[in-house]
């Protein structure tokens, strides 16, 4: 087992080394994933909760918001 993952590592290893295109797609790749989860969230997802529950209490309020979708949405579909 471990000498399957010491071969693996070297096979990984000798492969980025090795590399020329490689590692220029490699950085494109981890700069738009780093736009895509970091850039993004801060300006267009909010954090809803901080603002919604002002008292800090967010399971509170989270379970208030789902008693009460439930009790609408009962009303609704009987």
């Amino acid at each position: 087992m471990k000498l399957a993952i010491i071969s693996i590592w070297r096979f990984y290893r000798d492969g980025f080394r090795q590399m020329t295109w490689g590692r220029v797609l490699w950085l494109i790749i981890l700069l738009k994933l780093f736009v895509l989860f970091v850039v993004l969230r801060l300006f267009f997802f909010p954090d809803f909760l901080y603002e919604a529950a002002a008292d800090g209490d967010k399971g509170g309020y989270v379970g208030n918001e789902l008693i009460e979708r439930a009790v609408s949405s009962d009303l609704y579909h009987p």
